[in-house]
């Protein structure tokens, strides 16, 4: 078989594989963003939620004014 050809169809079969791979890529990443909204981020929300209860009022400077 001629080297050219032989080395065409050797490129064509890596181009094959690496769409393949983009693509089965770019589903798992789809469905791993799908279930994480579908469980808000792992965001709690509610009367019981564990989250950062942020108060500004507690971390807001005092004494700067001098």
């Amino acid at each position: 078989m001629d080297v050219k050809k032989e080395a065409q169809k050797q490129a064509e079969q890596t181009y094959l594989g690496f769409l393949k791979w983009c693509k089965v890529t770019f589903y798992w990443i789809m469905a791993s963003a799908l279930i994480l909204a579908s469980c808000n981020f792992g965001v709690e929300k509610g009367k019981d939620a564990t989250g950062s209860k942020y108060n500004g009022a507690v971390y807001a400077p005092r004494g700067l004014d001098e």
